[in-house]
C-alpha cells in the first residue's frame, strides 16, 4: 500500500475479514484421475492463466461472454471435464462453447442432477468447496485431449433473463477459484455494459471495487486484476427510475430479528441546466504554503472558478495571520458572471504565502457570507497547518461552526501534508455534513480539488431528510443524508423494525419536495446477506472515530467488541480474534512467542489515533474515512476468520465455529461426506454455503446445531 509498516497493519486490523467462500465458482476444468500420470485417485483442477468476461445487459437480458485460458501442468495429455455453475435463479438459454477455436457440445444439468455431480466430486476430492453451488444448475462439457504442458482456451457464451425487484436488477457472475486453482490468475478482467429504456440512476457492486461511467440510459462498469485468486462471486446491482430521484432499497432480515437495509439514492446523470449554488473557497496562505503547494492550490482554484455556472454565487477567502476575502462584507457573494470570475482570478494570482494560520477567523468569515437559507451552500476549505492565530482550540473553532452556520453550508476540508490537525478538520467536516480528505504535500492538490469540484458542480437536492412511515429506522450511517449532485450516488446502511415505505424529503431549487421510493421494508429477506457486515463495518468506523476525537469510554468499547465478534471485524480492541490459540498462530505462520508483539499493534494504533498531527494521525484519519464510507467487501482476510452468507466463523481447535454457537448447545454430530451429511444438505439446502467452508465445522441453523468432524 506504499505506507510504513504501521499503516499497513492499521489497514489489516480494520479491514473486514472477508472469506465468503473458498469454493471454485467460475469455469472449472477438472482433469480425470485415470488420465493423470501417477497414482492420482481424485480429479485435479488445472490452473487458470487468463479469465476475461464481457457482459451486455439490454432490457434486463444479460449476455455473458467468457474467455478462459487453462494450463495443463502435467507431462501427459489429460481428459478433463469443464464445469460452470450457473447463476442462481437465472433462466439460461443460447449456450455456445468453443475450445481452441472449435465449437463443441455441452449440456445443462438441472438442479437435482447437478447436485449429484457436485456431491460425487466432493466425495472424490474430500473437499466440500463445490457444495456452495449444490442448489444451482450446472453446465458440463467433456474436453479431450488437453495437451501436456500446454494452454487450452475455452470460450463460453450464455444469455439469461434477470429479475427486477423494486426497480433494482441484480446480476451475478460466478468468479471464485480460491480453493481449486493451483496458481493465481495472471490476468483477470470483467466489464459490464448496461442499456435501459428507463433512466439508470445507480450502479453498485458490493463484491468488487468497480469503475463506473453513468449516462442517462447507459452505464459501463468493470475492474481488472493481475496475479490474483478471486475469492468471491461478482455481484452488480443497477437501479432504474423515471422519477427525478432514484431510490433503491435492498434489505436483509432473518426471521424474528431486526432487519438491515441499504438505501441507494441517486438522481442519475441529469441533463439540462444545473441548479444554482453558493460556494466560498477558503485558501490557507500561511508561510508553510510557500512554493509548489501554493502554486498547485492556485491552479485548483482557477479550475473551480472557471467551472462555476452563470447562476452560481461565490467568494474567495485567503487567510494567514489575518483574513482577506475577494469581496468583503456580510453576504458578500458575487454572481459568477465573466467580470466577477475574471476579477477573482486576478485576486488569486496575487496571493502570496506568509504569516500564521487563522483557521477560526477564516471559517467565521466564510460562514457569514451565506444568506440564512435557500440553495445548496458549500465551503471548500484548504489548509496545511494547525491553527496558530485567533481561536486555536478545537472545541472553540467547532463552536464557531455550530453558531455561525445558519445556512447549513457543507464544509469540504482538504488537509495538505502531515502538520494538519486531523481531529479539528474531521470535526469540521462531521458537524457540517461535509467531508475531509488528506493530500500529500505535493503532486495531489490540483488534481484532488479540481476533481472534487467537478463532482459537486451540479446540485440536485439539498437539506435531504429520510422519512419512513410505519418503520423504526436506527443506526443509520451516514447519520444524515447529504446533499445530492448529478451523477452522484449515496449509499446509506442502517437497521429497521416494522414494515413500510421509503420517503426522502428535501429542497430542490428552493422548493420543498417529497420523493416516495420503490421497494419496502419486509418482515423477511435473506438474499442480500452482504448488508449486515458492511453496516457493522461502518458503525465500528464511526465508533472508533468517536473515541479518536473525544476519548475512550466503556460503552463505546463494549459495543465495538460486540460488533466485531458478531461480524468478524478485527479492531484495535479485538486483535485477539486472530491470536486466541496456538492453532490460530500456526495458521498465521507465527510462533507463540511472537504473539505479544502482534497484540501490541492494537496499542500502537490507539496511540496513532490519539495524536492530532503527524503522519500516523493522517493515516488513521484516512483509513477511518474509508471504513465509515465502506460499500465494498474488502479483500484482505485473517487466517482465523471466515464468512459465509451473513455468518462469521472462527478457527477454534482445528474446526471452524459459528459465532452464534454457545457452549452447551444440543449438537448433532456428522461425518463429512457421509450419507447422513449429504442427506442433511438435501433436507436443508441453505446449509450448503456454510458446509462449503470446511470438512471440520460447527454451524448453528435456527435452533439446531451441527458439528461436522472427521
Amino acid at each position: 500500500m506504499g505506507r510504513k509498516t504501521l499503516f499497513y497493519l492499521f489497514t489489516l486490523l480494520f479491514f473486514v475479514c472477508v472469506g465468503i467462500s473458498e469454493a471454485s465458482a467460475d469455469g472449472l476444468l477438472l482433469a480425470e484421475p485415470g488420465s493423470i500420470p501417477g497414482p492420482v485417485k481424485a480429479p485435479a483442477a488445472l490452473s487458470v492463466k487468463k479469465h476475461l468476461v464481457t457482459v451486455r445487459i439490454e432490457s434486463q437480458v444479460a449476455t455473458t461472454r467468457v474467455d478462459q485460458v487453462f494450463v495443463n501442468g502435467f507431462d501427459a495429455d489429460v481428459e478433463a471435464t469443464y464445469l460452470f455453475p450457473l447463476p442462481e435463479k437465472a433462466v439460461i438459454s443460447n449456450f455456445s462453447l468453443t475450445i481452441n477455436g472449435a465449437k463443441v457440445g455441452g449440456e445443462v444439468l438441472e438442479r437435482e442432477q447437478a447436485r449429484r455431480i457436485y456431491e460425487e466430486i466432493v466425495r472424490k476430492m474430500k473437499d466440500p468447496g463445490l457444495l456452495e453451488y449444490a442448489g444451482q444448475n450446472l453446465f458440463r462439457a467433456r474436453v479431450y485431449p488437453v495437451p501436456a504442458r500446454a494452454q487450452t482456451r475455452i470460450e463460453l457464451v450464455y444469455s439469461e433473463a434477470l429479475a427486477a425487484e423494486g426497480g433494482v436488477t441484480r446480476y451475478v457472475y460466478p468468479l471464485d477459484t480460491e480453493r481449486f486453482s493451483p496458481l493465481p490468475i495472471e490476468e483477470l478482467g470483467l466489464s459490464v455494459h448496461v442499456s435501459s429504456a428507463v433512466p439508470i440512476k445507480s450502479v453498485y457492486s458490493p463484491s468488487h471495487d468497480i469503475d463506473v461511467r453513468l449516462r442517462s440510459r447507459e452505464a459501463d462498469a468493470g475492474f481488472e486484476q493481475r496475479g490474483v485468486k478471486p475469492d468471491r462471486d461478482f455481484v452488480l446491482y443497477y437501479g432504474v427510475s423515471e422519477r427525478d430521484l432514484g431510490m433503491s432499497l435492498l434489505t436483509y432480515r432473518a426471521p424474528g430479528e431486526d432487519g438491515f437495509f441499504l438505501l441507494m439514492l441517486s438522481p442519475g446523470q441529469i441533463e439540462g441546466p444545473a441548479l444554482p449554488k453558493d460556494v466560498v473557497f477558503v485558501l490557507d496562505t500561511s508561510g508553510s504554503m510557500r512554493g509548489e503547494k501554493l502554486e498547485q492550490a492556485k491552479r485548483a482554484l482557477r479550475s473551480c472558478l472557471e467551472g462555476l455556472g452563470e447562476r452560481d454565487r461565490f467568494n474567495v477567502v485567503q487567510f494567514a495571520t489575518g483574513v482577506s476575502p475577494f469581496r468583503a462584507g456580510r453576504a458578500g457573494l458575487a454572481t459568477a458572471g465573466n467580470d466577477a470570475v475574471g476579477s477573482a482570478l486576478a485576486f488569486v494570482e496575487r496571493l502570496e504565502a506568509r504569516g500564521g494560520t487563522n483557521i477560526g477567523g477564516a471559517l467565521l468569515t466564510a460562514l457569514r457570507m451565506f444568506p440564512a437559507a435557500g440553495r445548496a451552500s458549500m465551503v471548500v476549505f484548504l489548509t496545511d497547518g494547525e491553527p496558530t492565530v485567533g481561536a486555536t482550540e478545537t472545541a472553540d473553532i467547532l463552536k464557531i461552526l455550530e453558531r455561525e452556520n445558519r445556512a447549513r453550508a457543507r464544509v469540504f476540508v482538504f488537509g495538505v501534508g502531515y502538520d494538519v490537525n486531523t481531529h479539528l478538520l474531521d470535526g469540521i467536516a462531521a458537524k457540517s455534513r461535509g467531508f475531509s480528505d488528506y493530500l500529500a504535500p505535493s503532486g495531489e492538490i490540483e488534481r484532488a480539488v479540481s476533481s472534487f469540484f467537478r463532482k459537486v458542480s451540479r446540485p440536485v437536492l439539498s437539506d435531504a431528510a429520510l422519512q419512513i412511515g410505519g418503520v423504526e429506522v436506527f443506526d443509520l450511517f451516514p447519520a444524515g443524508i447529504p446533499d445530492l449532485f448529478s451523477g452522484q450516488q449515496v449509499l446509506a446502511f442502517g437497521r429497521y423494525r416494522g414494515e413500510g415505505e421509503t420517503v426522502v424529503a428535501g429542497t430542490v431549487d428552493g422548493r420543498a419536495e417529497r420523493f416516495v421510493g420503490e421497494g419496502a421494508f419486509p418482515a423477511r429477506s435473506l438474499e442480500h446477506d452482504f448488508i449486515p457486515r458492511l453496516w457493522a463495518s461502518r458503525k465500528i468506523g464511526y465508533l472508533i472515530d468517536e473515541i479518536r476525537l473525544h476519548g475512550e469510554n466503556k460503552e463505546l468499547i463494549d459495543e465495538i467488541v460486540l460488533l466485531s465478534t458478531e461480524h468478524g471485524i478485527v479492531t484495535p480492541y479485538t486483535s485477539y480474534l486472530v491470536l486466541e490459540e496456538k492453532g490460530s498462530l500456526e495458521q498465521l505462520g507465527m510462533r507463540p512467542e511472537e504473539a505479544p508483539s502482534v497484540r501490541s499493534e492494537g496499542m500502537r494504533l490507539a496511540k496513532a489515533m490519539e495524536d492530532r498531527t503527524g503522519d500516523a494521525s493522517v493515516a488513521a484519519a484516512k483509513d477511518l474515512k474509508e471504513m465509515k464510507g465502506r460499500s465494498v467487501l474488502p479483500g484482505l482476510s485473517a487466517a482465523t476468520v471466515k464468512h459465509a452468507g451473513a455468518k462469521t466463523f472462527y478457527l477454534r481447535g482445528g474446526a471452524w465455529v459459528d459465532s452464534a454457537y454457545r457452549e452447551g448447545m444440543k449438537t448433532t454430530n456428522l461425518l463429512p461426506f457421509s450419507g447422513a451429511y449429504f442427506e442433511l444438505l438435501k433436507r436443508v439446502p441453505e446449509l450448503a454455503k456454510y458446509l462449503a467452508i470446511s470438512k471440520n465445522l460447527v454451524v448453528v441453523h435456527g435452533s439446531a446445531c451441527y458439528r461436522i468432524s472427521d
